[in-house]
């Protein structure tokens, strides 16, 4: 992949960041870098290599669902400052 000035702008554009003549340069040597790094990885065999889905063979333990009682909305409205018997009643905070 080459990197330009081009490739700069559009990524600075896409990241809604500007950059000096100085700053364009430093990137685009840092950038050189890092994708040839990551083209150093093509550079292996890994054809017998299965593709991760997890990093380690430790599953998470999840607890059964358990069906429990709830508070009735007569009671929730109970604790209610303001109530229209059947919602909440909350101060607009929305101005059109």
């Amino acid at each position: 992949m080459e990197v330009n000035e081009a490739l700069i702008d559009k990524l600075a554009h896409l990241s809604k960041l500007t950059f000096s003549v100085e700053e364009k340069t430093e990137f685009m040597g840092d950038l050189e870098k890092m994708i040839g790094f990551v083209e150093k990885l093509n550079e292996l065999d890994l054809k017998d290599v299965e593709p991760l889905m997890h990093m380690s063979d430790v599953t998470n333990v999840l607890r059964n669902d358990a069906v429990k009682g709830s508070v009735s909305r007569e009671e929730a409205l109970l604790n209610a400052p303001e109530t229209d018997g059947v919602f909440f009643k909350v101060p607009k905070v929305i101005k059109k």
